[in-house]
């Protein structure tokens, strides 16, 4: 008997503060052969059509919610089709299917995902401590049935759950030269619980945060904005609202409240030793003096699902503060600019004689 595919087309979620055009979606294909997925993605976002391999799908019964099948693997085969073993076909009746897919899997996430007709949720995610494993989290919800959609297909839309962020430095200062190594997001939540159904997060109820460290080959500051997300890429962190820290209140950060860093070596044009100061004693992992520490500033933030926020560091009219877990936290670095106070004296005439007398 001739089956065609289920073919879903998806378009990645346009929102990103900056992207590219879209790849053309794909066109409808009709052939025999168990129900598939064709993606389309955008080419802006860190899942691409090139490196999406993998998804996985739920397909559930409407009204009864009962499983058609769960959480089946679908691999890319050729043509860009994303197939299933064993394979699924639309069911014989003409029932509705709804169909929940993300990626990549829940092992890569370090979560578990039950999508039934009792819930749909992923549990226990915990955002990786190191920037490079953490994953672009995808989702796509459709719905669809035999005499419309098999030879039409079925739109799936892609968007990312996750919020993508990068740190960029720069500095148009001619009297210091300021050389970054590295960036650091302080203080963000990194557990929560994810709604396939409404594709909302929910965060744990300690709020409890980390602290992200990247590295990146040292770098000389200029007017143009320069990445210092290093060889890691750019931070996929939980959708949230955050409170920045406060160096004046709460220097060593008890609240654990937001602050962005960079890791800079600061002198002067002349080469002199501005920051790290000449009188911090704190060592390296080689036990040196430190030639870099980490100029902070608060982060006062909403992250939203799909976006993503590039936050450009300024260092030409400052350096902002020494971080919450250095020796001096909360000091300015460089502090109010050099000022000078001028007294001018008034001229004083002073009567004095001279004799014109020769020797």
């Amino acid at each position: 008997m001739k089956r065609r595919h289920l073919l879903m087309l998806g378009a990645m979620g346009l929102m990103l503060a900056s992207c590219a055009e879209e790849e053309e979606p794909a066109r409808i294909v009709t052939e025999e052969g168990a129900i598939s997925f064709r993606p389309a993605l955008s080419r802006a976002t860190e899942t691409t059509n090139a490196n999406l391999s993998v998804m996985y799908v739920t397909a559930l019964e409407q009204g009864t919610e009962s499983d058609y099948f769960s959480n089946l693997e679908f691999k890319k085969g050729t043509e860009g089709f994303f197939s299933s073993t064993p394979a699924y076909f639309w069911p014989g009746d003409d029932s509705p299917l709804t169909f929940y897919a993300y990626s990549p899997s829940m092992s890569e996430l370090g979560a578990d995902v039950t999508i039934d007709g009792s819930k749909k949720v992923m549990e226990n995610f915990s955002v990786p401590e190191n920037i490079a494993d953490q994953v672009d989290f995808i989702t796509a919800t459709a719905t669809g049935k035999k005499s419309v959609n098999e030879d039409a297909g079925v739109e799936l839309t892609f968007s990312h759950q996750l919020s993508q962020i990068e740190i960029q430095a720069k500095s148009s200062n001619p009297a210091y030269t300021v050389k970054v190594a590295g960036a650091r997001i302080g203080r963000a939540e990194y557990i929560g619980t994810f709604d396939f159904a409404t594709s909302t997060w929910t965060l744990d109820d300690w709020h409890d945060t980390a602290v992200y460290d990247v590295e990146c080959d040292p770098v000389t500051l200029t007017e143009n904005p320069v990445s210092v997300m290093g060889a890691s890429g750019n931070a996929m962190l939980l959708p949230q609202t955050l409170t920045p820290w406060s160096p004046k209140n709460d220097p060593d950060n008890v609240a654990r409240e937001a602050y962005l860093s960079v890791l800079v070596n600061i002198t002067t044009t002349d080469g002199a030793q501005v920051y790290p100061f000449v009188t911090d004693t704190k060592l390296d992992a080689n036990g040196n003096k430190r030639t870099y520490a980490w100029a902070t500033t608060p982060l006062t933030a909403t992250w939203e699902a799909g976006k993503k926020y590039i936050y450009t560091l300024d260092f030409t009219n400052g350096a902002g503060y020494v971080d919450p877990d250095d020796p001096t936290p909360g000091e300015p670095i460089l502090g109010e600019p050099i000022k000078f106070t001028i007294n001018v004296l008034p001229w004083v005439n002073t009567p004095g004689e001279i004799s014109m007398q020769t020797e």
